[in-house]
């Protein structure tokens, strides 16, 4: 048996983690926006912003696992 190539198993562990942390959190913000809407139809307008700043900074982390699993060599 041939050695396993550890440096794509590091790339594929460094993306696959570095993204659930996001997923999670961008579906937990969009569920709480919907369900605050739900309850306050006319807040719409002063929910939407914010949701779409804190999902875009969550995205952010999946972004910086992406760079770190390019960046492994």
């Amino acid at each position: 048996m041939e050695g396993v190539d550890l440096t794509m198993l590091a790339k594929a562990l460094a993306i696959g983690i570095g993204s659930i942390g996001p997923a999670l959190a961008i579906g937990k913000i969009g569920s709480k926006a919907m369900e605050s809407i739900g309850r306050n139809p006319e807040a719409a307008g002063k929910i939407l912003v914010p949701m779409l700043l804190v999902a875009a900074f969550a995205e952010a982390i999946a972004i910086y696992a992406l760079v770190i699993a390019f960046g492994i060599k």
